[in-house]
């Protein structure tokens, strides 16, 4: 699942294509919204929340947002009539917004609301502190991760109501660079404000990256340190990293994800 740094970019992309202009066209390909008329609204801009996209319309009908979410398979894309070529098929597109030559398509998005911008709460609300947001709260994201504190890092961390942006990749990368077993308790984890800073450094460092990076080499192949290296040797001490899939206990709708750590340098105790 795409993850801040990642939506961060989506929503610089979109203000790129669209900042200023007036959409033709504002075709929403999902029953619920089959009948939206917002074609004439003037692109507002698009504000990352999150894992979450809030791209906001001035129509004549008033004030509205498009809430996407990318989930696991969407994108966003922007063309133009230059080079104009889709990247996926058209039956995955959800969203087009045309302005003139320039269009933005939204593929396989796992969300797609339409919403008075006045009731943005109502999907965004329920977020922690976003780690890419001008208002990033370490203090509040601290609070609401010992609100629980029996829960396994890894589970609070990619609890969105605990603070919004870090993903699978991430907290898997955050666990390893501060030493600490995934499945250990909130409550048992040394320095909890050094950790949320890490995490807001880690992500923050890979805002303008196409590609991400936590290690610090860019090379091909040297860039996480244990995030999909199951079976291969730690960066660090050369012991073999391991893998488990975990269900989302609080969500189990979700599915598995996998958690990835080395026993030598993470210890379980």
């Amino acid at each position: 699942m795409p993850e801040g740094d990642t939506v961060l970019q989506a929503a610089r992309r979109l203000d790129r294509a669209l900042e200023g202009r007036v959409l033709d066209r504002v075709d929403l390909r999902v029953p619920r919204y089959a009948t939206a008329d917002l074609d004439g609204a003037r692109y507002a801009g698009t504000i990352p929340r999150g894992k979450h996209l809030l791209t906001r319309l001035e129509h004549a009908s008033g004030a509205w947002t498009l809430h996407t979410h990318l989930k696991m398979e969407g994108i966003w894309q922007t063309t133009t009539a230059r080079d104009g070529r889709w990247r996926r098929p058209a039956h995955q597109a959800r969203v087009v917004l045309t302005a003139g030559p320039v269009q933005a398509i939204g593929f396989a998005l796992g969300v797609v609301d339409l919403l008075p911008t006045s009731d943005e709460d109502d999907v965004v609300g329920h977020l922690g502190p976003d780690l890419l947001g001008p208002g990033w709260d370490p203090a509040e994201a601290e609070r609401r991760l010992r609100e629980r504190s029996e829960r396994p890092l890894v589970e609070a961390l990619l609890d969105q109501r605990n603070l919004a942006g870090i993903g699978n990749v991430y907290v898997n990368e955050i666990c390893f660079v501060m030493g600490i077993h995934p499945r250990r308790p909130v409550a048992a984890v040394p320095d909890l404000p050094r950790l949320l800073a890490r995490s807001q450094a880690m992500l923050d460092a890979n805002r303008e990256r196409s590609s991400r990076c936590t290690t610090g080499v860019l090379r091909r192949g040297q860039q996480l340190w244990v995030y999909g290296r199951a079976g291969d040797p730690c960066r660090r001490c050369g012991t073999t990293v391991q893998v488990v899939m975990r269900a989302e206990t609080d969500a189990p709708e979700r599915g598995e994800r996998s958690t990835y750590w080395c026993p030598h340098c993470q210890p379980e105790g």
